[in-house]
Parts: C-alpha cells; structure tokens; sequence
C-alpha cells in the first residue's frame, strides 16, 4: 500500500505538484467549498449520506456502518471504472474529505492497493480551511499592491481586465465575488460563492502573485455584496499606493448601460433593486426614478443616480479609507471603450507610475 499522510500545510505548499486532488465529500460538501481545482469523487453522495447519517442516529452505529461500507464500494468502483482505468502508476493524487475520516481514507486506502502513490490530509478539509485562514494574512503582507479608485462607472473593472489581458497582475475581487459591489450589483442567474468559497479563491489567486511586481486592484468596500473582504487583506489594500481613474459623466453612464445591459431588457428587475434605495433617497425620489424607467429614459435614470447616489460623499469615504488616495495620481482612458482601457493599460505597464 502506498498512502502517505500529510499536514493540510503541506498539502497547500504542493498542490500544484499533485496529479489530481479528489475530494471524497458529497457534491453539496463541495459545491459550498473545495481545494482549488478539486474533483468531486464522493464516497457517498448527498442522499447517501443522510441516510447513512439517519441509520446512525435513529438504529446504531453498526447497521450505519454496513450500509455506509456497501455504498462507499459501489461509489469508489464507479470512480475507478469512470476514470482511473487510463492512469499510468506513476500517477498521484491528493485525496482528503472532511476531517481525514473514513471516506477520504476508504478510497486511499483502495488507490492505494492498486498502485497509486496517494497522499492523504490530515485532517481533511476542516484543516486545510484553517490554514487558508491563517495563509490569507501572510500571503497579503508580502505583496504590493496598486489600487484603483474612481467613481461608479469610471472604468476599473474594464481597466483590470485589460491589464490582466497585458500579463499584470490582477486582483478582481468583483469577479470572484460574482457581483459588481453595489446595491444594484447582483448579476441576474449567478449567484454569488459562499463565504469560504471566495476565501479559498482569494487566497488561491494571492499565492500566484509574485512580490517583485504590483498587485492591481479596485477600491472596495469590506463587503462585495453579501461577501467579506478578509480583514488583513482590506489593511493592505487601504495601505497602499492609490491611481484615480476618471471618465466624463457622459462616459461613465454610457459604460454602465453597457455593464447592466440586462436592466434595460427587464425593467421590472430594475424597479426591484431600486426599492432598496428608499430608506437613502425617499419614495418620492425612488418613484420619480421608476416613472422614468417606464417611459424608457434609462440614461437620464442611470445619470442621476450616479450624481444624486453614488457620487455624493465618495471622495470622503474612499480619502477616509484609503490613506494615499489625496496624493493619487489621475489616469484618463480616451472613453469607456474597451480598446481604450487597453492602450491605458499598455501605457501604465509600459510607464510605471
């Protein structure tokens, strides 16, 4: 048998190294969380478990036990039918489920047998989330970080996606949080990652970035929608050197009708994200605005929520939070076009600021 136990630290040191890293939970377990780049090889799945898990509670261990074993046969033969057969024996994965119990240790063991050099957490993915925790801070310390402040609609998110497109690196929080961090910003039919998801992706993203270049990132919140920003993370970035993007106000409404295109395509679903600016604006303001969504005046809706919600008290918020923000030097895209964030972005690389 060659299975060999390792510390989630190690594991997380090299993971890049492994040939497959297989999480042996049920596909809920892995949908809420997983190793980056893990496939779902579930030693029981989500029906399985319950009722694995109701025998337990309400028969005995022993009868859970034997059920449990058969169906964790059945499932691991399927996995190894499935895709194993065309593996070579050189061939090493990283196997873990929860704690390091017996269903991550079920399919080691079996991989194992055969051949397979396997390596197995200790501790499983419990561990492995406690080092993430602990990494994320250190991970965030090392690096140097360029940030992109400016107004709603000024262009940072297309501005870091051209930069990532030139091989900078890029931070887009916005991007792993699936939202585009307003009270406007949840996109239709995605929903946003569960919290320990987007820990993962984050710290997942931080230790592939080199410390000799900068790290380019948008001025965000602590929260980008219904997700948290890690502490340490939000330290530095408010601690590091700023650059302010800036569009006309004709550009920016223009970018905007662009990025939330699907607002002019279902206005009820614009009118519904609007009520949640009541309590700020008041229901004379709101239902002056859904009166102009109606008559199809979207820009001028667009225009004025801009000047009358999200302009109003952003130089005070972001100079509050952001300690280089008064001393950031202005950059100025020729327009919201996309080719026009490239050439900024090849002149930023190309000229450092």
């Amino acid at each position: 048998m060659s299975v060999h136990l390792i510390s989630a630290a190690q594991a997380m040191a090299r993971l890049d190294q492994f040939d497959a890293i297989l999480d042996a939970r049920s596909e809920g377990e892995h949908a809420e969380d997983h190793l980056p780049g893990a496939l779902s090889w579930p030693s029981l799945n989500n029906e399985e478990r319950i009722k694995v898990g109701t025998l337990y509670k309400q028969v005995n261990p022993f009868e859970a036990q034997k059920v449990g074993a058969a169906l964790v046969a059945k499932n691991i033969a399927r996995h190894i039918e499935t895709h194993l057969m065309d593996k070579p024996k050189s061939w090493q994965p990283l196997i873990y489920c929860w704690r390091g119990g017996k269903r991550s240790n079920s399919l080691a063991l079996i991989l194992g047998q055969i051949g397979f050099k396997v390596h197995l957490i200790e501790g499983g993915y419990k561990a492995f989330r406690k080092e993430v925790m602990e990494d994320t801070p250190r991970q965030a310390q090392r690096l140097h970080f360029q940030v992109l402040c400016g107004p709603t609609g000024s262009g940072k998110t297309r501005l870091l996606q051209a930069l990532a497109s030139q091989g900078a690196q890029v931070l887009d929080l916005e991007a792993i949080a699936v939202h585009r961090s307003s009270v406007l910003g949840l996109i239709p039919g995605q929903p946003q990652p569960t919290q320990k998801a987007f820990d993962t992706q984050i710290w997942d993203a931080l230790r592939s970035f080199s410390p000799d270049r900068p790290v380019y990132v948008e001025a965000e919140s602590k929260k980008v929608g219904n997700l948290s920003v890690p502490a340490e993370l939000m330290v530095a970035m408010r601690a590091s050197p700023c650059l302010r993007v800036e569009l006309s106000l004709q550009d920016r409404v223009s970018l905007l009708m662009e990025d939330y295109a699907f607002f002019t395509h279902d206005k009820a679903l614009f009118i519904d994200r609007l009520e949640r600016l009541v309590a700020l604006r008041g229901k004379a303001v709101v239902d002056g605005w859904k009166t102009q969504i109606e008559a199809g005046q979207m820009r001028e809706v667009v225009a004025q929520l801009l000047s009358a919600h999200y302009d109003p008290g952003y130089e005070n918020s972001t100079g509050n939070n952001f300690v280089h923000y008064a001393q950031a030097p202005i950059i100025t895209p020729a327009s919201h076009a996309q080719a026009d964030m490239q050439a900024l972005a090849e002149h930023m690389l190309a000229t450092p600021i």
